[in-house]
């Protein structure tokens, strides 16, 4: 009945957020479902069971004088499969009055090739606004986003076509460009929440005679 009860009461919470003003909606936190396809940059071949990880922010309604930090709400993890695929379904959740939502955000990787959002090869430039969009607007349409672009005068955002969803990692060759492209935990989550990722980041150090990240 308690199990019943939650959920009638969550149902009638996100169907009144649907109906008041949008001000009065920042009580519900609401990403769309992700999906994506992570390829070889030189071979276009697929990768499969590299690590894909969602962070899921919100941010301070009011901050302080100093400003206010993100902070994540939830993580997910998944692996890609045969096809490089991955697919992350909507997520929705109560926050706390003195927040509001924020960006999603994602990691990719596999040992072996160059991790996202730093070493991929498409798309390169990414914003975190960015992140949500170019995984949420549909896998292997074609668009254009607002992404960063060096030029002589420094990095510059500009209008870049983009296929979205598709990812192109390469392949890395070198011991340095290995030990590079190893991801650094962030410290507020841990092996206990990102098992799929701790483990293939360990995977690697071991390979070059590192100690474990835990």
């Amino acid at each position: 009945m308690t199990q019943f009860f939650s959920e009638v009461v969550f149902s009638v919470i996100i169907t009144l957020s649907l109906c008041i003003p949008v001000h009065a909606s920042w009580l519900i936190y609401h990403k769309p479902e992700f999906k994506g396809r992570i390829i070889d940059a030189e071979t276009k071949e697929p990768i499969e069971e590299a690590v894909v990880v969602v962070e899921y922010f919100t941010e301070p309604l009011i901050s302080g004088p100093a400003g206010g930090s993100s902070s994540v709400i939830n993580v997910k993890e998944t692996l890609t499969d045969k096809t490089g695929e991955f697919y992350f379904p909507p997520y929705t959740a109560f926050i706390q009055p003195n927040s509001t939502e924020d960006n999603a955000e994602f990691i990719i990787y596999k040992p072996g090739y160059g991790n996202f959002p730093n070493q991929q090869i498409t798309p390169f430039g990414l914003t975190p606004v960015d992140e949500q969009q170019f995984f949420s607007k549909g896998l292997g349409s074609k668009g254009e986003l607002e992404m960063w672009a060096k030029e002589e005068k420094g990095p510059q955002l500009r209008m870049r076509k983009v296929i979205f969803g598709v990812v192109e990692v390469p392949r890395l060759k070198t011991r340095e460009e290995r030990l590079k492209a190893i991801i650094e935990p962030s410290g507020h989550i841990g092996s206990k929440e990102l098992p799929l990722l701790y483990r293939a980041i360990n995977e690697e150090r071991k390979r070059y005679g590192l100690g474990d990240v835990h």
